[in-house]
């Protein structure tokens, strides 16, 4: 039995007082006996002694019915229905949005049918923050309503977009997003990136461009990373007018990307002082000593600088590379002109030098005498560049978090 159940027990203590019509007060007796206790009276007879309860009646006498009595009777208190709790739709929008906060994405998909409040509930922009869409297929219609309804972090790596008709007019709040090597056409991709105005942090690693898509970046002045390797389908006009624009860019990756002489010229003397990690890798015939001056004329405060596959520079770029004060991490890999002794007092030549790859140069044999040379330089062990990377690849040094975009997850999370 319940508290609540108990309480229905606890009137039926002293005498039992009835009240009549005429006033008079009457003591109910039983069996000759007055019940002044009614401790161990049975409960069926004390309902059987008491009045019935008589409903308070209402006569109505009209013209029209003379000969009619129409009777009011009040429900008795007792049998009234009362609701227990609140109906959802009782509830404000503000404790509504705070409930939908905490269910995953597939759930929170699902209630926005449930109603048109709801739906416009659903797809509130403070539900959207930052979602996350890897491995996506046929998304298009979904990246649609995302970035629709206010998203500010997009992860949507490795996914199939295809075609998208997003005819969005205003401006979109995406500040970072991550679209490495996924299937979407250009043109989608060109409409998508010339709403944005407020990116930050960019991934279009592995993906096709045009002079549009470059023309739109160029339109994010507070743009801070961008991840172009691998990247193809611009002039060298429009990359070099592109970084010219980005004053306050810090992180800048444009390896492996289809470049001629002309872009690898075009890229660096547009660079500015801003840019602390820079990968260049991978332009075997493009990137020269004159190249590298340059470079470091224009961007004396870089840390992180990637060089590796530049097969024309010689050890005679050494000079040049010190005059980088602040570098502590430089990338040489498979610089095969670069002659293993010249790394003899490499050490002495930078030394805030604390990260060294050279892939391909020193063999095996030769490494521990290296490394026992340089004990406050680890060699070779980072294989993966991570500069302007969203997800970087696990490294010993380096924090890894899984299926993170620039060190933070996001809150809603498409299930694999």
């Amino acid at each position: 039995m319940t508290p609540l159940q108990e309480l229905s027990w606890v009137s039926l203590q002293g005498p039992r007082v009835l009240s009549q019509r005429n006033g008079k007060r009457k003591t109910l007796k039983c069996f000759g006996e007055s019940l002044v206790a009614t401790e161990n009276t049975p409960t069926d007879l004390i309902y059987q002694w008491s009045p019935k309860h008589k409903h308070q009646r209402v006569t109505c006498k009209g013209k029209k019915n003379e000969g009619d009595q129409f009777v009011l009777a009040r429900r008795s208190r007792r049998k009234r229905d009362f609701t227990s709790g609140l109906s959802w739709d009782q509830l404000p929008d503000e404790l509504l949005l705070s409930i939908l906060f905490y269910l995953p994405l597939q759930d929170l998909v699902r209630m926005s049918s449930v109603c048109r409040r709801w739906h416009r509930l659903v797809f509130d922009e403070s539900l959207w923050h930052s979602v996350d869409l890897e491995g996506l297929t046929y998304g298009g219609l979904a990246l649609e309503q995302v970035l629709a309804a206010g998203v500010q972090r997009l992860r949507c790596p490795r996914s199939f977009i295809g075609q998208l008709q997003f005819a969005g007019t205003r401006p979109l709040r995406v500040v970072q997003m991550d679209l490495s090597s996924c299937t979407v056409a250009t043109s989608a991709l060109e409409d998508i990136l010339s709403c944005c105005r407020l990116l930050e942090c960019l991934s279009l690693e592995g993906l096709q461009l045009s002079d549009p898509i470059i023309h739109s970046l160029a339109q994010n002045p507070r743009m801070l990373q961008l991840n172009l390797s691998g990247c193809s389908g611009f002039s060298a006009g429009s990359l070099g007018e592109m970084l010219k624009s980005f004053s306050r860019i810090e992180q800048l990756n444009m390896s492996w990307c289809d470049f001629s002489s002309d872009h690898v010229k075009d890229a660096i003397s547009n660079l500015h002082s801003s840019v602390t990690h820079l990968n260049l890798g991978g332009y075997r015939q493009s990137l020269t000593l004159e190249d590298v001056t340059v470079l470091v004329e224009r961007c004396p405060n870089i840390e992180t600088l990637d060089l590796s596959d530049s097969t024309l520079l010689m050890a005679d770029s050494f000079p040049v590379l010190a005059q980088l004060t602040k570098l502590t991490h430089l990338s040489l890999s498979r610089c095969y002109q670069i002659h293993p002794a010249a790394f003899a007092d490499f050490s002495e030549t930078f030394p805030a030098l604390r990260v060294l790859g050279i892939f391909g140069l020193v063999h095996e044999s030769h490494m521990r005498s290296m490394k026992k040379g340089m004990p406050n330089v680890s060699i070779n062990a980072r294989p993966f560049s991570a500069i302007a990377r969203p997800t970087p690849a696990p490294c010993e040094r380096l924090v890894y978090i899984e299926r993170a975009m620039w060190n933070k997850k996001c809150r809603l999370r498409l299930k694999s």
